[in-house]
């Protein structure tokens, strides 16, 4: 499609027509447009729509705003992910992650013979720091990672997505109401406080920045430890390379954000007026997903843009998105990523594939690319 339709109308699965932009200097281009938007509730619906309380609350978020809310809402959070606030929270960051290796080493001890790297690595990693980081109780994560799950994948019963935003939608109530009764040091309190003092920020969008920023804050975090240790053990000459030089290890984390992509695509724009791109007019009130996926695997962007390569220049790279709403949370992924594979590879120096990669599997989602299970032997 790069070559030959760049950007190209297709039919999804569920019988909608969407623009997929695929070629790196398109996708970022269109990434920055201002008459590319994303607030479906307020520009597509009928002035008579009336959202119920769950369709409300997700609708409000970063992800679905445009200036001058999305300005607004952003501001609010900017400052809990400044790359000097991030930085500070590096310390944590090496303790969880040492608890965590701690108990893959016992459990191998005990006579398992492999474990599941997602279970009990890539993810409990960025929803332990996330829930820290916001305020929410690190026991319910196996709570938020079904909620997740069903919110994302594109093969689900569309009952199973609204009972799980049903179920994230009361859960956040009720933690906002013992933060408004009890504050801490943390986010959720921070942002209860700037909602009871009027700051700009309405129970709807204090709901609904918490479902975001809970969501975004450990799914594609998961899928760069997962999928990039998976693209590691399938490249031995990148994992020795790096294992001999851990130096390479920031610059190793941008060229597998760009190789394995966690996302397949930015989240959905569209239009309000004929738009084009690529030299393609795309028609009024269209849908445009920006293949972010793609355009990392665009060879006129990176040369051998199919191979890894952990000492690639990659900036530039798309994983995180591009212009208004390029990833808040990017400073704090990037630390996640290199602490994890930093410390992964340097206690399991025999770390291998349990199963064979082709017979991995992937999650059905659209937009989340991460696996299913990841068994590994740790020696």
């Amino acid at each position: 499609m790069r070559e030959e339709g760049p950007v190209t109308s297709v039919v999804l699965p569920h019988g909608d027509r969407v623009w997929l932009v695929t070629r790196y200097a398109d996708v970022r281009a269109a990434l920055a447009d201002p008459r590319l938007y994303k607030d479906w509730a307020g520009k597509l619906t009928s002035p008579d729509w009336v959202p119920d309380a769950v369709t409300g609350y997700l609708s409000v978020h970063l992800l679905n705003a445009d200036p001058p809310d999305h300005t607004r809402l952003r501001k609010l959070v900017a400052k809990a992910f400044t790359a000097r606030r991030v930085a500070g929270l590096r310390p944590r960051v090496e303790a969880i992650t040492a608890e965590l290796l701690d108990a893959m080493e016992a459990r191998f001890a005990a006579g398992e013979d492999a474990v599941d790297l997602i279970e009990a690595f890539a993810f409990p990693l960025p929803v332990t720091v996330i829930c820290e980081l916001l305020g929410v109780p690190v026991g319910d994560r196996d709570k938020f990672r079904e909620w997740s799950h069903a919110i994302v994948a594109s093969d689900g019963d569309p009952g199973s997505f609204r009972a799980a935003g049903t179920a994230m939608f009361y859960y956040f109530n009720e933690l906002v109401a013992a933060k408004r009764a009890h504050p801490a040091d943390d986010m959720i309190s921070a942002l209860v406080e700037a909602r009871d003092a009027g700051d700009s920020l309405n129970e709807r969008e204090l709901i609904a920045m918490l479902f975001l920023l809970l969501v975004a804050g450990h799914e594609t975090t998961t899928n760069l430890i997962a999928s990039g240790v998976l693209a590691l053990l399938t490249h031995p000459d990148q994992l020795e390379r790096l294992r001999a030089d851990q130096s390479l290890l920031p610059g190793a984390v941008e060229e597998l954000l760009r190789f394995v992509n966690p996302l397949n695509h930015a989240t959905d724009r569209f239009t309000l007026e004929p738009v084009e791109i690529g030299g393609v007019l795309i028609p009024a009130r269209e849908w445009v997903l920006c293949v972010t996926s793609s355009a990392n695997l665009d060879p006129g962007r990176f040369p051998d843009a199919e191979r890894l390569e952990v000492e690639r220049e990659a900036g530039g790279h798309l994983a995180f998105g591009h212009g208004i709403h390029y990833c808040l949370g990017a400073p704090l992924a990037r630390l996640e990523g290199e602490v994890a594979f930093g410390a992964l590879l340097s206690r399991f120096p025999s770390l291998s594939l349990a199963a064979s990669a082709s017979t991995l599997r992937w999650r059905p989602s659209s937009l989340i690319h991460g696996l299913e299970t990841l068994p590994v032997r740790l020696a």
